[in-house]
């Protein structure tokens, strides 16, 4: 595949990525809106109750349900931006990595948060998406990836604080959910990433060794992998 090819499939991948972004803010703002205007009852109603087995299925509602204005607010900013990161790479495995981390957080708060409290909120995805934005890179071997996890990891270190015990926040869900966006990343990783980079390192040894001229070298591996991220992004 060429590398315009490249660049066009990327490019389209992330539009897709910025309008699902879009639509999921949408969608938990209208619920918020039919939250209000009913006094909350939707988050006592499909909240995750720890230790209820009748509450399961509040692994999915919750987080779509937030506990006021300033609670979705909180929310919005880096779920949109952790969320499009996490997604601008296919959004195919953007929604297999939210599902994970949806379940990995529904349950590790169910299972651990004290069972007189209602949890509900999208704070679980943003730590998930967090966690898997900082690895993925790693994960995938895309040198891009890795810088965009080194400055979100450096932009929003305040958010390490959520993963701290605390009175009348649902650190559990911040936990597991961090938990498992780091899983999303290894389970979901690029297994071609790999491949890719072996086949390249062996192409350049080919011709550095059979056809360059004698005194030529060969470019090095990590920056011409450098570059190609960067031609594949069209920067």
């Amino acid at each position: 595949m060429s590398d315009g090819r490249t660049a066009e499939i990327m490019i389209a991948e992330a539009r897709k990525a910025f309008w699902v972004m879009v639509g999921f803010l949408a969608l938990i703002w209208v619920v918020q809106v039919a939250n209000w205007a009913s006094a909350y009852s939707l988050s006592y109603s499909y909240g995750i109750r720890p230790w209820n087995v009748e509450r399961l299925p509040g692994i999915v509602s919750a987080p779509l349900l937030h506990w006021s204005w300033a609670h979705i607010e909180g929310n919005s900013g880096p779920l949109f931006i952790f969320g499009f990161l996490a997604a601008y790479r296919g959004v195919r495995r953007f929604l297999g990595v939210t599902g994970l981390i949806a379940v990995v957080s529904g349950l590790g708060s169910w299972f651990t948060a004290d069972s007189s409290t209602v949890g509900a909120g999208a704070s679980g995805l943003v730590f998930g998406y967090f966690g898997y934005v900082l690895v993925r890179g790693a994960f995938d071997r895309h040198l891009i990836d890795i810088v965009i996890g080194l400055v979100m990891g450096l932009c929003f270190a305040y958010q390490f604080a959520g993963l701290l015990p605390a009175e009348g926040i649902g650190w559990q869900a911040h936990v597991f959910g961090f938990a498992g966006g780091i899983l999303g990343g290894y389970l979901f990783r690029d297994r071609r990433a790999r491949g890719a980079t072996g086949g390249t390192t062996g192409n350049a040894t080919g011709s550095a060794t059979g056809s360059a001229a004698p005194g030529d070298a060969a470019p090095p591996g990590s920056r011409a992998a450098l570059l190609k991220e960067i031609d594949d992004l069209g920067l």
